[in-house]
């Protein structure tokens, strides 16, 4: 079959099918509710949306968002979506000819991409379309499925259709790269896209998840963001900077954190955020900000409450930078590493870059053998709760911009306040916010002064907790 031909038989097929398409996907609710549902976990409301093929709109209404766009080839759908949705902005356009000039926060193919009669071309289409931090998300079923809905098909249980694409990951994900972006997260769900009760809940939502089991699901998705440095960013200029310090008990490094701290960006601001010290730490603190002479700006703060996570919270409360960086006072990760943290996330090599002690050889008393196994159980742990490799979630430098981090305030009651070292609330929001995180490696040096302030046995336990938590509101949900 010619191009022209396919995508006549195409048009025919979904302009006979708008009429009566709202009903359809209201007959399988369960399946496509279960789409809208994954999308919506990684959407926010002020986040601008485009859909690319949004038929009659109900899917794109059922998103969240600010602004939101579809565009779809075929009038009859186009004109049923604006219809039922007046408040929503529709167009009749092909996706290989965006007419559009607006860029979007994320763009969403929603199990289109097989009717798409050039799918590379689709995607350099929409590039014109996005800025350096866009996202696009893409659905789609998994090859292993096309006998059961081919016979899907002639029993009636689905809508007949003209042959399309049966893409996997592999093939979408350099069909992507072939267009400019690159791929950060691939994730599979739904075993059952019927509802049985009790039945569906448990292969939807356990089953589906466990090795073989995810094999076999249906739905597939793949997330993908423009290459780094491909285009620009949605604000000019270079971002200004805060390193956050927390400190408690550690008199003996606060001199040393402003000596060897680097100008590494035009406006760059050091808080140290003193709290529970049983030393003279705070009095440290005030001498030295007093006494400091360069071009550093430098602030300091009390924290009210306890632990690392409030005292981070405290600072990046009263931070005035674009970039939100830590920099613990023990100065295990040295402060000259810093801009090579600046480097990555002002170029958007990733959203939320994640320092990392696992992947360089460390100083001899460095790291407890028992905390580096715990590391990497932690690693291999999160890893696969963020469908992006983690290789140290626990080192205490982490990097994110600022508007994000506001972001992921609005979204912390999700999580709940149950961190008090700061790095699981800010590595699970990461994800949440779909950022793509990034580990960035450094060398891991011995302390020079105090002692750490974690427990192995106390701490690691509660860190467990915390991980069969989250994987009940991001896995197993």
């Amino acid at each position: 079959m010619s191009q022209s031909s396919r995508k006549d038989a195409f048009l025919r097929h979904f302009d006979a099918l708008a009429p009566t398409y709202r009903q359809y996907q209201q007959r399988y609710a369960y399946y496509w509710n279960d789409i809208a549902g994954y999308f919506n976990f990684f959407l926010h409301p002020e986040l601008s949306i485009l859909e690319i093929g949004c038929g009659t709109g109900d899917a794109l209404a059922a998103l969240k968002g600010g602004r939101k766009v579809g565009i779809d080839f075929s009038p009859a759908m186009v004109a049923e979506a604006k219809k039922s949705y007046p408040n929503l902005e529709f167009h009749h356009m092909d996706a290989e000819a965006i007419q559009l000039e607006e860029k979007f926060d994320v763009i969403i193919f929603n199990n289109v991409i097989g009717y798409l009669d050039n799918v590379q071309n689709v995607f350099e289409s929409v590039r014109g379309n996005c800025h350096a931090d866009t996202k696009v998300m893409v659905s789609y079923y998994n090859t292993a499925w096309e006998p059961l809905l081919t016979l899907g098909e002639r029993i009636g249980l689905k809508k007949p259709a003209p042959h399309q694409n049966w893409l996997n990951q592999t093939d979408i994900s350099n069909l992507l790269y072939l267009a400019g972006f690159e791929t950060y997260r691939k994730h599979s769900r739904m075993l059952l896209p019927f509802y049985l009760p009790i039945i569906s809940w448990l292969f939807n939502t356990y089953l589906a998840h466990l090795p073989v089991f995810n094999l076999l699901t249906l739905n597939r998705f793949v997330f993908a963001r423009p290459m780094p440095g491909t285009l620009p960013a949605k604000q000019a200029g270079k971002p200004s900077t805060t390193v956050v310090i927390p400190a408690r008990n550690e008199s003996g490094n606060i001199a040393a954190a402003l000596e060897r701290m680097p100008i590494f960006c035009d406006d760059l601001e050091v808080i140290f955020v003193e709290g529970n010290s049983t030393d003279d730490t705070w009095e440290t603190i005030k001498k030295v900000a007093a006494e400091y002479q360069g071009s550093l700006k430098i602030r300091t703060a009390r924290q009210e409450g306890k632990g690392k996570g409030d005292a981070v919270r405290k600072g990046y409360a009263i931070a005035t930078g674009d970039i939100l960086m830590i920099l613990d006072a023990d100065l295990t990760m040295p402060p000259e590493e810093l801009p090579k943290f600046y480097d990555a996330i002002a170029n958007r090599k990733g959203g939320f870059i994640n320092a990392s002690r696992l992947v360089y050889p460390m100083e001899r008393n460095a790291m407890r053998f028992l905390n580096t196994l715990g590391n990497k159980f932690f690693s291999k742990m999160f890893s696969w709760l963020l469908e992006q490799p983690i290789k140290d979630t626990l080192c205490g430098t982490k990097v994110m911009f600022r508007e994000d981090y506001e972001r992921l305030i609005s979204n912390r009651s999700f999580f709940g306040d149950f961190d008090p070292f700061g790095d699981f609330d800010l590595l699970f929001g990461a994800y949440k916010l779909n950022l793509k995180i990034i580990d960035l490696p450094i060398r891991y040096r011995e302390r020079t002064y105090g002692d750490t302030n974690i427990s192995r046995f106390k701490h690691g336990w509660l860190l467990l907790k915390m991980c069969v938590f989250a994987a009940g509101k991001i896995k197993f949900r």
